[in-house]
């Protein structure tokens, strides 16, 4: 067995399993009486918008917003690309025509909302006394943080006037049926997103509290606008919500049970740690390389060969300056630092929707050699870390992982075979 390949082949499985087009007829609503208007956000959405148009029976219209180069032709509903991670003028503008589509709707008309993972950045919506630049600078100060993910969009929440349910109220008194690709740990449907169709409890009261606690330096702007009752999000319990619906269509959890699955189909025990794995990229990688490295070792937890696999979704905070590479290659440098010597280890990890951070890598190959690799390719792997380096670092071995968009995102997949 070639690991590379094992590994391909647990990540195809595992993105197949999240397939829109497979899952979303489980999921149809009832035709209305009157119209049915289609909204999405995310980088999963066109590929869900065509899945709709293709299981749909009668007439609908709509319109939904993708990263670039992530669109996919439709017939009936518009596809709009905007930028991801940091918002542009093409999001802002997609915010505005999605708030278009769901306006002057009727008891009688249906709104289906098509949500995945990427959806904050796509849907830049500033409040009055804040402009979009403010809100690219919130992002980035998020994105440099360190803070999960609930974190992130409890925040951009209370920053917004299209997210944490402000989009559904916007279509009331029309029912909302959201359908949703969860790229969050623990699959709570209002933080994929920032929930543009789905409120959750979290308070202002809680967004100031992640500020001071993680140091974030945002614009005044925002921080004033922080401080305003305006800045409070529905709740739950709002009546204008009463009659919607919720369905978390795919996840991380169903699709790291088919990569299980796949490798015991070829022959491989595999175990899965947990779908809801949080905390910085380069320590999460610590304990798995512990875990890799007592399994080779010692035979304990695990009998190898054996498959260790994960899921959920790690942060990194940036340290260094003018490094490149998300968390999947961060954590995959620092496991090759962990595991170095120790032989039979290979590790995989990689984000479900193919992209890893903003290059155009999904993820990173790595094993028991791989630090001695860099080294010899004029790579000090450590100091590549140090500074947050780690797609440099496998581009210069040709260990990068690059599938490209795979039209569903339910988080990042981490695979270690011990053989």
């Amino acid at each position: 067995m070639e690991p590379k390949a094992f590994f391909v082949s647990l990540f195809e499985a595992a993105v197949a399993a999240a397939d829109p087009e497979k899952t979303i007829r489980r999921f149809l609503p009832k035709r209305p009486k009157g119209r049915t208007i289609v909204i999405g956000a995310g980088k999963g959405s066109a590929q869900m918008a065509r899945a709709l148009e293709q299981a749909w029976e009668g007439p609908l219209e709509g319109v939904v917003v993708t990263r670039y180069g992530y669109g996919t032709p439709c017939e009936r509903i518009e596809i709009i690309e905007a930028a991801h991670p940091v918002p542009d003028e093409a999001g802002l503008s997609a915010s505005r025509r999605l708030f278009d589509a769901v306006k002057g709707l009727t008891a009688d008309d249906l709104v289906v909302a098509l949500i995945s993972g990427g959806g904050s950045a796509l849907l830049p919506a500033p409040p009055e006394g804040m402009a979009l630049a403010d809100e690219i600078a919130v992002n980035e100060a998020l994105l440099a943080s360190g803070a999960p993910i609930s974190a992130m969009n409890t925040i951009r929440k209370h920053l917004s006037t299209i997210k944490g349910g402000r989009l559904a109220l916007a279509a009331h008194p029309a029912k909302v049926v959201s359908l949703v690709v969860s790229d969050i740990p623990g699959d709570n449907p209002a933080y994929v997103a920032s929930g543009p169709t789905v409120p959750d409890a979290g308070s202002r009261t809680d967004a100031l509290e992640i500020v001071r606690n993680y140091g974030l330096r945002l614009p005044e702007a925002a921080l004033r606008h922080l401080e305003t009752e305006e800045a409070a999000a529905p709740l739950p319990g709002d009546p204008r919500f009463a009659g919607n619906e919720v369905h978390v269509i795919a996840s991380a959890a169903v699709s790291l049970e088919a990569a299980a699955a796949e490798a015991k189909r070829q022959g491989i025990a595999a175990v899965i740690l947990s779908d809801a794995i949080e905390g910085e990229a380069r320590e999460v990688a610590g304990v798995h390389a512990a875990i890799a490295r007592e399994v080779a070792m010692r035979d304990r937890p695990f009998a190898k060969p054996v498959l260790l696999l994960s899921g959920g979704e790690t942060t990194v905070t940036i340290r260094g300056k003018g490094g490149r590479g998300g968390r999947n290659s961060e954590f995959l440098l620092a496991f090759a630092n962990a595991i170095e010597g120790v032989e039979g280890i290979h590790g995989f990890a990689a984000d479900t929707d193919g992209i890893d951070g903003s290059q155009d890598n999904a993820g990173a190959f790595a094993d028991f050699a791989t630090a001695a690799r860099m080294r010899a390719a004029g790579i000090d792997p450590k100091a590549a870390l140090a500074r947050n380096d780690a797609w440099t670092a496998f581009d210069a071995i040709g260990d990068l992982f690059v599938p490209g968009p795979t039209g569903t995102n339910v988080n990042d997949l981490r695979a270690i075979l011990v053989r």
